[in-house]
């Protein structure tokens, strides 16, 4: 597009050259610049983007900056008016999905399925959320990565209100529309689990009546949304139309099962570590078979999906033999508990002694310390090892794993993470397997990371 044609869509004026054409993506993160690409310069509480828009091939912003623009009171909503108009010319179909935990693995596994059996080979037949891009910002930025090749959209959606889905929906009208669970995260900015589900069904009532609305079965609030769409519903769970039976871990808890559908079973080794893995690639299954996937294909495409997000239960063994589990892009109970368990698998299945480091969960309102108490209680009731605790926030967790009776386990509070990075790498053997989770702001990245050095 030139930067007149967006400047009639997005119903802003130019300033500079109107015939520069924009052949690359819209971008946030001057830093991250892409050829041919569209700035999008947004005025933070802390950085203001027009500021570093002198090296942009062409900017969307709302005051000059020397560069070939188109100028709009509000850059943000430009965007999405961009972005449902790429979606609109694309005739792409978008797959959407939230929830409150599993969105990026579900996510993933989604995206790889249809890149495998829907995409032929062709390299953009399916463009998918990266990273944390799940908000008014992000949502129209993955869209914006569309081609003319591009024939699916898999977008991740997520809520801190009410009437955010519906606003992304608006950007991006999905037609299959999945809900993966409703749980503890952001507890703290809606109140109760009953308001987040009341946020995550916006995403099926945006569903046309010739949609799919994908929900779990196994989940009573989410099951609950089906009156809320005219679409049709499909199932997924362990009590789901879509649904697994013989689940097996290896040594390094990965999950084997046979996935089955309509009374038919195929077989699925995932390459992903933990239990709840499967949960998530039977949601993303249930996706593809709405847009027509076989579900024999897809049960092979699942086999063959590798991970797609960094620190997301990231497997890597030390040239030691230590294993290190790197979960830290985020956290709240369940998807640590999940975590917890993933690890306690893996000790169970072998000889490793076992190590969950493990940091704040943040935005839980005012049951953050019963939370982090009630994590400590499933890690000492898993049977793990070891417990360290990263921070004063996080000291409920060792509380609670000592108040359980009859654990033989050890459980401390380190400062931070350069003690706890310390502890664990003086104290942790080559046969040991080590979990590190917390949420994104905790970093505890480096530690994980400081983990996997070659050793003395």
């Amino acid at each position: 597009m030139t930067l007149d044609e967006v400047a009639a869509v997005v119903g802003g004026t130019v300033d500079g050259d109107g015939t520069t054409r924009v052949t690359g993506p819209a971008y946030l993160d001057s830093r991250e610049p892409v050829v041919g690409g569209l700035f999008v310069a947004v005025a933070g509480e802390r950085v203001d983007g027009h500021e570093y828009a002198a090296h942009a091939h062409a900017v969307l912003g709302s005051r000059r900056t020397g560069r070939p623009s188109v100028l709009v009171d509000d850059p943000v909503a430009a965007l999405a008016r961009l972005g449902r108009h790429v979606v609109d010319g694309t005739g792409a179909t978008v797959l959407a999905l939230t929830g409150s935990q599993g969105k990026t693995g579900t996510k993933d596994y989604l995206a790889h399925v249809l890149a495998t059996v829907a995409g032929s080979g062709v390299p953009d037949s399916t463009v998918a959320t990266r990273g944390n891009f799940n908000n008014e910002i992000g949502v129209p930025l993955t869209v914006l990565r569309a081609t003319s090749d591009t024939t699916h959209l898999v977008v991740e959606m997520g809520a801190r209100g009410i009437g955010h889905i519906r606003y992304l929906c608006e950007v991006a009208p999905p037609t299959v529309a999945a809900v993966l669970n409703v749980g503890t995260a952001h507890l703290g900015e809606f109140g109760s689990r009953e308001a987040i589900a009341r946020a995550k069904g916006e995403i099926v009532e945006a569903l046309p009546a010739t949609g799919t609305a994908v929900l779990n079965a196994d989940d009573p609030l989410v099951a609950a949304m089906a009156p809320r769409t005219e679409a049709c519903v499909l199932t997924f769970g362990e009590a789901g139309d879509v649904t697994w039976r013989g689940l097996e871990l290896d040594e390094l808890g990965r999950p084997t099962f046979e996935l089955g559908h309509a009374g038919a079973w195929h077989p699925v080794a995932l390459r992903q570590v933990g239990a709840h893995q499967v949960a998530n690639a039977a949601a993303a299954a249930a996706m593809a078979l709405a847009v027509g996937c076989e579900a024999a294909d897809v049960a092979t495409a699942l086999s063959t999906a590798e991970s797609a997000s960094r620190w997301r239960m990231e497997l890597r063994e030390r040239a030691d033999g230590l294993v290190v589990l790197n979960d830290t892009y985020n956290a709240n109970p369940a998807s640590t508990v999940a975590a917890i368990e993933a690890l306690a698998a893996i000790g169970r299945r072998g000889t490793r002694r076992t190590v969950a480091v493990l940091g704040e969960m943040r935005e839980l309102g005012p049951t953050s310390h019963d939370d982090h108490v009630g994590v400590g209680r499933a890690a000492a009731e898993a049977g793990i090892d070891v417990v360290v605790a990263v921070g004063d926030p996080a000291a409920g967790i060792a509380e609670g794993a000592r108040s359980v009776a009859g654990w033989s386990g050890e459980a401390m509070l380190t400062a931070g993470r350069d003690e706890a990075l310390a502890w664990v790498r003086k104290n942790a053997a080559a046969g040991d397997a080590v979990l590190v989770k917390a949420s994104r702001g905790a970093a505890l990245e480096v530690v994980a990371e400081g983990l996997l050095e070659a050793v003395s």
